[in-house]
C-alpha cells in the first residue's frame, strides 16, 4: 500500500466508516508486525460485521467518552441502535451492565431524570428537589459512594439503559499508529473533505511510520497518561515517579518525554521546590532546559556551579538564544562571585527613528502598526504590514520540495502541514542536497520563477512556512523586485538553524522602492513597548548582514 484511500465524499451517508475502515486497512498494511493478538481480533472482526453495528461503533468512537445512550444514538443511516449494540455486545466490544461511578451518572443523564431517579437520595440528604444538579453532586460525593450498576442507583427503572465502549484503549492505540500522535483525530478526514484544509500528498507506506516497535507505542501511552495526569493537577512528584525513565531510543517518544520532564521542572520551579527542579532539569534534554537550570542554581545562591555550567554552555550553546541568555548571566554571575567582567564583541546596532503621530492615526488604523505604514507608505514607495509572513514565506515556497520531501519519518499520514522532524538538529543536514538546489536558484536569478510557480500550483495547501491569507502574487513579484537575493539567501540560512525560533521575531513593516529595487524593513514600537529577544536577535543578524532594518519609536500628540 503506497498509500492510504482519500477521504469519503460527504455525500456517502457512511462516509464515517469508509474512513475508518481506510485507517484500519493501512494499519494493517503498514503497522501488522506491531499489533497484539487483541488488535489483529478487532481488525477481523470489524470486518465481518454487519453495516449497522460497524456504524455505530465508529460513531461511537469517534464521539466524545466512552459511556453511552441508546436513546441519545440516533442515526438514520444506521436504524434503531438497540440492535446494532446487541450485535456489539456479543463479540464484547460493548457492555451493558458495567458499573458507574456517581460522577458518570450526573454526566450521562439530566436534572429532570436524575430527580426521579434519585428521589430517596435526595429526600435522606435533604437536598431541595427543585436544587442545582451540580450542588446535588456535591452533596451526594461525600463521601464518594462506590461505583455500581445502574439498577442499583435507579431500583425504579426511571433511567433508559447505558452502554460502555470497551475497545476505546485499543482503538486508540490504532489512532495512534495512524497518525503518530493523539491530537489529530477522525475529523481530518472531514476537514479535508469539506477543504477546510488541503495537505501536500506525499508518498506513504511503511517505512515512513514513527514506531519502529510495540515498546514504541507503550511507551509513547506511557507518557500520555502521565501528561493527562499533570494537566488534571495531580502533584508532579506523583507524576515524576511514573514517568518512564530509560531512553527508549525512538526519536519521537524522547521529544514528549523530555517535554513533559522539562514542564514539570519548571512547575517545580514555581513551586519554589528547587533542588528537585534542578535535578530533573539536569536529566533533561530539552532546548530550554539548561538555561532553566542555570536560573535554579543562580536562584539558589549556587554562584560558582552556575558559572561553571554556564561556561561549559558558553563554549558550546545550543542555539541564538541560549547565547543570548548567557550574555546576560555570565556578567552577573561575574559580578556576584568577585570576579573581573567577562569580555565579549560589542554587537552591532540597528537604527532608531523617533516618530510622533496624532492620536487619531491610531483611532483611524485600529493599531500602531497601521498608523505608522499609513505615515510613510506612497505610491512610489509602499508599506506593507508582514511582519513573520513574507520573507518565511518565500523562502517557503522557494524550498517547498525539501520541506515536502518523503524522507522517512518525516510524513506518516495524509493529514500533515509539514515534515514530523521539521525541528530536530538533523533535518536540515537529511536534505541537504535539495536545500542546495534551492540556494543555488537564488544564486542564478531562478528563483523567481520557482517562487511563483510554487504560489500558484500549490495555493492553500498546508505549510509551516508559509500562510496564503498574508500573501498575494502582486506582493510577491514586488518583493522580488526589490529584495536581492542574496538577503533571501541569508534570511534562510538563518531560519534554518532553528526554524523553531527563528520564524518569530521580524519586524513589522516592509517598505519597497521600486524605482531604484530596494527596501527597508521597520520594526514599531509603541509607547511602553520593548524589543522582544527574537526581535532584538534578528535585528542585529540584519546589521552584522548589512540588510536594511530601522526601529521606530512612536509617541502620540493629542488632537
Amino acid at each position: 500500500m503506497d498509500s492510504i484511500a482519500a477521504p469519503a465524499t460527504l455525500d456517502d451517508p457512511l462516509y464515517y466508516l469508509r474512513n475508518f475502515e481506510a485507517v484500519l486497512d493501512w494499519v494493517s498494511e503498514c503497522h501488522g508486525d506491531l499489533l497484539d493478538a487483541a488488535e489483529r481480533a478487532f481488525l477481523n472482526g470489524m470486518a465481518a460485521l454487519p453495516v449497522a453495528p460497524k456504524a455505530l461503533l465508529t460513531r461511537m468512537v469517534m464521539r466524545s467518552g466512552e459511556l453511552f445512550r441508546a436513546d441519545k444514538l440516533r442515526y438514520p443511516e444506521i436504524g434503531p441502535a438497540t440492535p446494532a449494540l446487541t450485535a456489539l455486545e456479543a463479540v464484547g466490544w460493548v457492555r451493558r451492565d458495567g458499573d458507574l461511578t456517581l460522577e458518570e451518572l450526573f454526566r450521562l443523564y439530566t436534572k429532570a431524570e436524575l430527580g426521579r431517579a434519585l428521589a430517596p437520595r435526595l429526600a435522606a440528604a435533604g437536598l431541595d428537589p427543585r436544587g442545582r444538579k451540580a450542588d446535588w453532586l456535591a452533596a451526594l460525593g461525600e463521601p464518594a459512594p462506590a461505583p455500581r450498576p445502574l439498577p442499583a442507583w435507579d431500583p425504579g427503572g426511571h433511567l433508559p439503559a447505558a452502554w460502555r465502549l470497551t475497545v476505546m484503549p485499543l482503538c486508540e492505540r490504532l489512532r495512534l499508529m495512524f497518525f503518530g500522535n493523539l491530537y489529530q483525530d477522525w475529523r481530518e478526514f472531514v476537514l479535508t473533505e469539506l477543504g477546510t484544509f488541503r495537505y501536500e500528498r506525499v508518498r506513504l507506506d511503511a517505512g515512513t511510520r514513527p514506531y519502529r516497535h510495540r515498546a514504541d507505542l507503550d511507551a509513547w501511552l506511557a507518557v500520555h497518561a502521565c501528561r493527562e495526569r499533570f494537566e488534571a493537577g495531580e502533584p508532579v512528584a506523583a507524576v515524576v515517579a511514573d514517568l518512564p525513565a530509560d531512553d527508549t531510543g525512538n526519536p519521537w517518544v524522547e521529544e514528549r518525554r523530555h517535554k513533559l520532564r522539562y514542564q514539570l521542572a519548571r512547575q517545580w520551579e514555581r513551586e519554589d521546590q528547587l533542588q528537585r527542579a534542578e535535578a530533573l532539569y539536569a536529566h533533561c534534554q530539552h532546548p530550554d532546559a539548561r538555561a532553566r537550570r542555570l536560573r535554579v542554581l543562580e536562584r539558589r545562591g549556587e554562584y560558582r556551579a552556575a558559572l561553571a555550567l554556564a561556561d561549559e554552555a558558553a563554549a558550546r550553546p545550543e542555539s541564538e538564544a541560549e547565547r543570548q541568555a548567557l550574555d546576560r548571566l555570565r556578567p552577573r554571575l561575574h559580578r556576584k562571585l568577585g570576579l573581573a567582567r567577562p569580555t565579549r564583541a560589542p554587537a552591532p546596532t540597528t537604527p532608531e527613528w523617533s516618530l510622533t503621530l496624532p492620536l487619531l492615526n491610531l483611532m483611524r488604523a485600529g493599531r500602531v502598526e497601521g498608523a505608522v505604514a499609513e505615515h510613510f507608505h506612497d505610491d512610489r514607495a509602499p508599506v506593507f504590514y508582514v511582519e513573520n509572513t513574507l520573507l518565511t514565506g518565500l523562502f517557503g515556497l522557494l524550498c517547498w520540495e525539501a520541506l515536502f520531501a518523503p524522507l522517512p519519518g518525516a510524513f506518516f499520514h495524509p493529514f500533515q502541514s509539514g515534515p514530523a522532524d521539521l525541528h530536530r538538529p538533523d533535518f536540515v543536514a537529511r536534505r541537504r542536497d535539495l536545500f542546495a538546489a534551492a540556494f543555488a536558484d537564488l544564486e542564478s536569478g531562478r528563483h523567481r520563477r520557482r517562487i511563483l510557480d510554487t504560489f500558484q500550483r500549490k495555493q492553500g495547501v498546508q505549510s509551516p512556512l508559509v500562510q496564503w491569507g498574508t500573501l498575494s502574487e502582486p506582493l510577491l513579484e514586488l518583493a522580488l523586485e526589490c529584495i536581492p537575493a542574496a538577503h533571501l539567501a541569508r534570511h534562510g540560512e538563518r531560519l534554518l538553524r532553528d526554524i523553531k525560533a527563528n520564524r518569530a521575531g521580524l519586524p513589522d513593516l516592509i517598505q519597497f522602492f521600486p524605482e531604484r529595487g530596494d527596501y527597508r524593513m521597520i520594526e514599531v514600537k509603541g509607547p511602553g513597548d520593548r524589543l522582544q529577544d527574537n526581535q532584538r536577535r534578528w535585528l542585529r543578524y540584519f546589521a552584522e548582514q548589512g540588510m536594511p532594518a530601522v526601529v521606530c519609536k512612536v509617541a502620540w500628540e493629542a488632537g
